[in-house]
Formats: C-alpha cells, structure tokens, sequence
C-alpha cells in the first residue's frame, strides 16, 4: 500500500484526486489550509493536514509527521495553486512573488522534503500540476502563466536528476476544468486591472472567462483520472494533457506559431 500526499485537497482535482486514490487502495494524506473542507475525505479514510504552502514549518511537520507514520511519502502530487491576473504594470511585485511561491517555490520546498526517502527505498513518483497555461498565454496572466511555464522548465530537469534514483516526475496539463479557479480569478483581475488603461482589456477578459467557466468545464474527476492511471502505468509519459480547449489551444500555437495564436485569442475577446 502506497502512501500518497496529495496537496490542496480540499476543492476541485485535488479533492478528487484523493477520492480516486482512496478508492483505488492508496493511503492518502490530503494536505489543505481549510481542513474543515478535508472531512469527508477523512470519513473516506485520508488522513488530513492542515499545511499552507507557503508556510515551511507546516510543510515541515506535515513531511515529519508521514514520515514517523508512514516511513516516508512514496507518491506526491504537487496539486495545491491559484490563478492570479490583472495586467503585468498593475501587479505589485509583491502580489507577483506570492504567486510564484504558491505555484512554484512552495510545491519545490515539498518536493525537496520527501525525496530522501524516496532515494532511500529507490523508487517514487512526482506529479506536478502544471496547466494547458504552462504551454500558452492569455492576456492579463502573466505571472500565473509565468508559474506555470516555470513548472513545466523546473519538472523537466528534476525528471532527469531523479531518474537515476528510480524517481519518476509526471507533469499535468489540464485545460478548463470545473473548479474555483474562474471566480477566484476574475473579481481581484478586476480590482487591479478595472479602471485606467488597461480597462477594457480587463472587462473583455473577465467576460470571457466568466462565459468559458459558466458553459462548463470538464469535471475534476477526468483530471483524477488521468492521474491515478499514470501512476499505474508501467511506463507513464512526461506529459498528460486533458480538458477542455487544452489540446486544441496547445496545437494551435505548436502547429501555427505565437503570431496565429495570438490571433486566436485576441478574437475571442
């Protein structure tokens, strides 16, 4: 019995990631800030933490704790992160760095934790959630498709620096998939990016995204899926892309260049 640590597990693909694992005989660890959102899993059988990303002495103790219990994390899914937009001139730095540490240094802070023991057993397996976002662009979200472009860049290397320990990095891009992200994204775009000169860009986005979320996205439990049939594959790929408008917005821009694709996008606006 593989034991699992899922983070941001209380909403969305991470707390469908936990059901699935769950249910497919993993002991799951499911990580979140807001644990009372984390019950019904832990009626399911996961064992909750509370752990804020950002914070080290909680990552510590939670990486300590499953240690003590567990003998180590055998499986980590990099899950927990957030969207944030609004135009680049109106973003402070510091809005700008709380979005990487979320997205990237937290998630990499984690992932330095649990692989000592992974390296002692010789086995384990990274999934990090990237996003079709951390192959294209949208105006307005360039420090979160910054993330997540990093993401992508940081997975790379460390599948190659792992790989002689028996360590495997497995990287996600899921397209629009029915979670927070779209409220949690459009509200703070517009207290940024809502008046001056970037106004009417930011009301185009904000309708825009508010029609893409509110025709529906692919259900949390596609991205679970995919995710609990890569980690039972002999030989996963590096790479799984699922969800809404995901392929097709990652070929446009692979098979027609940035110029075809920016066109794209500018038109849907």
């Amino acid at each position: 019995m593989k034991t699992v640590l899922v983070t941001g597990a209380s909403s969305g693909m991470g707390k469908a990631t936990a059901e699935r694992l769950l249910a497919d005989g993993y002991v799951v660890y499911a990580a979140a800030r807001r644990v009372d959102r984390m019950r019904d899993l832990e009626g399911l059988g996961a064992t909750v933490l509370a752990m804020d990303i950002t914070k080290d002495d909680e990552i510590v103790a939670a990486v300590d704790r499953i240690t003590a219990e567990r003998g180590g994390v055998d499986i980590l899914v990099n899950n927990a992160g957030f969207g944030m937009y609004g135009a680049m001139e109106d973003t402070a730095i510091a809005d700008a760095r709380y979005q990487f540490e979320v997205n990237l240094f937290g998630l990499a802070r984690l992932t330095q934790l649990v692989l000592p023991s992974m390296r002692a057993k010789g086995a384990g397996q990274i999934v990090n959630l990237s996003s079709m976002g951390g192959k294209i662009y949208t105006p307005l979200g360039s420090w979160y498709h910054a993330t997540k472009h990093a993401v992508e860049g940081w997975s790379d290397c460390l599948r190659l620096e792992l790989k002689p320990f028996g360590i495997d990095v497995i990287v996600i891009e899921p397209g629009i998939i029915e979670t927070e992200f779209g409220h949690v994204l459009v509200d703070p775009m517009l207290e940024r990016s809502g008046k001056g000169p970037y106004a009417d860009l930011a009301h185009k986005v904000a309708a825009t995204t508010r029609g893409s979320y509110g025709a529906g996205g692919s259900p949390a439990s596609l991205i679970a899926g995919v995710i609990a049939d890569a980690l039972k594959a002999r030989r996963p790929k590096t790479r799984y892309v699922a969800g809404k408008y995901a392929r097709p917005l990652i070929a446009v821009r692979k098979l027609f260049g940035d110029r075809v694709y920016d066109r794209v996008i500018m038109a849907q606006l």
